[in-house]
Parts: C-alpha cells; sequence; structure tokens
C-alpha cells in the first residue's frame, strides 16, 4: 500500500461526465441522471485499509447526505486483474455487507479516475446542484493505526455548508489513502 494524497482538483472544475456499470442492478450510471442536484463522488475500494476504516460511518453519512437532497455515488477504478479483491463480485459483496444506499460503479477503463485526477483510495469530490467542485479532500483526520475517531467531519462540514449556501471551507486538507491500483499504462502523466 503507497500512501497517496489525493491531487486537490481546482474548485469551481466542472464534473466530468461519465457512464459507469452499477455491478449490483447491472445498469448504468451516468452523472447526468443527478442533473440539478448536488452530488457527492467518492473514489473507494473494497481492499484499502483506508477505506475500511471509514466504510461504516461513510455509509451512514451517506444516507443522511441522502436524505436531504445530496446524491452520493461510489466508484471503483482499481486494476481487478491485479487486485481480484476488487472484482464487481467482491463490489456487489461489499455493497451488500454495508447495506449501501449509494450506487458503487465500476470504472473498469480507469479512464474516469483520470478525468477527475483521483489519485487514492478514498478520494472525495463534492458538487453543487451546477456540478461545480465545491470541495475536495479528506473524510476526516483519521488514518489507521492512530488513536484518531473517524467522524466524517471534514466532509460533513463540506456538504452542511453547501447546503446551508456559504462559500466552501478555506481549509480543505487532501485526502491520503492507498494509491489507485492503475493498470500497466494508465498512470496518469505528472
Amino acid at each position: 500500500m503507497a500512501r497517496t494524497p489525493s491531487n486537490m482538483l481546482d474548485l469551481g472544475t466542472i464534473a466530468p461526465e461519465f457512464s459507469l456499470l452499477n455491478p449490483v442492478t447491472k445498469e448504468h450510471i451516468k452523472l447526468s441522471d443527478f442533473s440539478g442536484s448536488p452530488i457527492l463522488i467518492a473514489f473507494i475500494c473494497n481492499h484499502c485499509p483506508y477505506v475500511i476504516l471509514i466504510k461504516e460511518v461513510f455509509t451512514q453519512l451517506a444516507k443522511e447526505f441522502q436524505d436531504k437532497g445530496v446524491k452520493v455515488i461510489a466508484i471503483n477504478s482499481n486494476d481487478v486483474e491485479n487486485y481480484p479483491d476488487d472484482s464487481p463480485e467482491k463490489m456487489i459483496e461489499d455493497s451488500k455487507q454495508y447495506n449501501y444506499s449509494f450506487p458503487y460503479l465500476f470504472d473498469e477503463t480507469q479512464q474516469v479516475a483520470l478525468q477527475y485526477k483521483a489519485a487514492c483510495t478514498p478520494d472525495l469530490f463534492l458538487f453543487n446542484k451546477d456540478h461545480e467542485l465545491y470541495y475536495r479532500g479528506q473524510f476526516d483526520d483519521a488514518r489507521p493505526n492512530t488513536e484518531i475517531p473517524v467522524t466524517g467531519r471534514d466532509i460533513k462540514n463540506a456538504v452542511d455548508r453547501l447546503l446551508s449556501g456559504e462559500e466552501p471551507p478555506e481549509n480543505q486538507k487532501p485526502s491520503l489513502g492507498c494509491n489507485i491500483k492503475w493498470k500497466l499504462g494508465n498512470e496518469p502523466k505528472l
């Protein structure tokens, strides 16, 4: 596991369109399906210890956000040939185990992760109703093997500010997690 920070895409960036498979429902989900709604896009996977650490609280907060009108989507962009624990079949198991109330999509070609400049898991992107980037960064300060409790403080604060019509949080810290497992030749060009 390589400890990797997120890239911190420029605020105001328009969310790139995508159409990805939801392995649970076998349907394709498009970003445009959520036009006019704020949306939280989380790049996650099944096996990363940083994601495993926050999964339960993330799932709880996702339900709260959805109840307030924020759409939530999780995307797995890892190379499943070399990391079979992140396969679509395992994504279905993960969705059921954690009772995901949001679609967990498979980015098989990794093009969506590249378009969003996603670097790690978890990597969080909160967009306003016009799908302009409002927040990108960490879930909270918790990390594996630390005593810091998982609260989702940073993302919860960002969602609350967005829904209250406030300016984005000034202090947005990069997320930190396992690097996205890129297929050979897909590694982002720096």
